[in-house]
């Protein structure tokens, strides 16, 4: 019986033969390629349980043919190879998606350790929950299978999305994940601050440093020692603190306001940011080495009007939470109501949902949130108000990743309406059957043995 099927893609033959030797011997059906090209077509061609990929090949790189993967949403676990070991390489494998990263020459035992982990992983692995963070697709499933990843490095995060995303919660299931889930988790809201008191509040201070300092002050990144620090709106930090904050992520020891001994930080830093910092470095107004040393690791939460299907099952959410709360029934919320939800921009992303639905459960008096329980400035957003051109982000969007997210959503409402009827539902979309049903079998909506009636 075999262990499970790999491929492997490489430009050398010497290493695809000696790979498969070594991979049949451990009991292992093994399949390759020799460019990027090749790689992509075996995707479409087979299933594997795990890939192994060089990252310098002929045609391009072995990322390519991950991020390709990911694209389709194929989820085998990748191990990128090369001869050329950067820690830069590393970080964007990482951020790709990668489960590894191996130089050669690689160790045989090291290397059979891995694939055994990989694969009795990838067997007993449930979908990665993160509580209280609702959604499943894909742009945030993909954010939620990295968290474990992220949580189980030391480097600092730079989480981007619009206010109301969801920033601190993801900050949070990070640190509930990490090493230091047993330490403290303490946030600050930099732009809440008074520029005057924020170095103080962030590093403390010394009795008598200025004015109204009677007594010493533990800042809070000695308060979070062994734990995280979340810097929220790091954005709205003045340039003096920028300067202080570069010193201590480089150094890892700050001085207190006014104090005259250096001590030792032991935090871990995440920070998060509803601008653009890298206009805000080209504009001047952020440091350009803070930037790089924040973004180790960079996590975008995408805003409610790009996760259409994911509102019926947060507002849902919601609701129950809040009865529970109140103390009352649970109100149940009508596809009429949803509906509406679902049209709707959101400008104040999760936030504004989440609120929103407080409301209508406080005044709703029967058992049952209809379309006219919402508030009116809800029900008078036109019908096809997502539908309208969509803005670009400041870092630019997944196009395809996003069209894919709309194709689902219209195809399994056409199948919702026409009570599964393949034909029917192709016809409300003005496709062809053929044409629907390549589409269904790629977003997995339907399985090739399933007929369309």
């Amino acid at each position: 019986m075999t262990q499970g099927r790999i491929l492997v893609v490489d430009d050398e033959g010497s290493i695809r033969e000696f790979l498969t030797i070594l991979l049949e011997k451990e009991g292992y059906e093994v399949a390759t390629a020799d460019s990027v090209g090749a790689g992509i077509g075996q995707l479409a061609e087979g299933s594997f349980d795990l890939v192994m990929c060089d990252l310098k090949l002929p045609d391009g790189s072995g990322l390519e043919v991950l991020e390709e993967a990911r694209r389709r949403h194929i989820e085998w676990p990748f191990i990128i190879i090369t001869a050329h070991t950067t820690p830069q390489h590393a970080l964007e494998s990482l951020r790709a998606g990668a489960a590894e990263y191996l130089s050669k020459p690689f160790n045989v035992d090291d290397l059979k350790i891995i694939l055994r982990n990989l694969l009795s992983r990838r067997a007993a692995a449930a979908p990665f929950e993160v509580p209280e963070f609702i959604g499943s697709c894909p742009p945030i499933q993909r954010i939620l299978d990295l968290v474990p990843r992220v949580a189980a490095t030391p480097s600092t995060v730079l989480i981007t999305g619009e206010s109301g995303t969801g920033k601190e919660l993801l900050a949070r299931a990070i640190h509930a994940h990490s090493a230091r889930a047993d330490g403290p988790f303490l946030s600050v809201n930099c732009g809440a601050i008074p520029e005057g008191l924020l170095e103080s509040e962030l590093f403390g201070h010394a009795k008598g440093s200025f004015t109204g300092a009677v007594r010493d002050h533990v800042g809070l990144f000695a308060q979070a020692r062994g734990g995280i620090l979340f810097l929220d709106e790091i954005g709205e930090l003045p340039g003096a603190t920028q300067v202080k904050l570069l010193r201590v992520l480089q150094e890892r020891r700050m001085r207190p306001v006014g104090g005259e001994r250096e001590v030792e930080v032991d935090v871990r830093v995440l920070a998060a940011t509803n601008r653009d910092l890298q206009a805000e470095v080209a504009a001047g107004r952020f440091r350009e080495d803070l930037y790089y040393r924040l973004n180790v690791l960079h996590l975008h939460l995408p805003p409610l009007r790009h996760r259409i299907d994911d509102i019926p099952e947060l507002a849902r959410h919601f609701a129950d939470r809040t009865c529970a709360r109140f103390g009352i029934p649970a109100k149940r919320l009508t596809p009429d109501a949803l509906r509406v939800l679902q049209a709707y921009r959101w400008p104040g992303n999760v936030r504004e949902l989440e609120n929103i639905i407080e409301r209508t459960v406080a005044l709703e008096p029967a058992e049952i949130i209809s379309s006219g329980s919402l508030p009116e400035h809800l029900r008078g957003q036109p019908t096809d108000a997502r539908f309208e051109a969509v803005s670009l982000p400041e870092e630019g969007i997944d196009l395809e990743e996003f069209l894919d997210t709309v194709r689902l959503s219209l195809m399994r409402r056409a199948l919702e309406r026409t009570g599964g009827h393949q034909k029917k539902a192709a016809e409300l979309l003005r496709l062809s059957y053929r044409a629907f049903r390549y589409h269904a079998e790629k977003l997995g909506l339907v399985r090739d043995e399933e007929n369309g009636t």
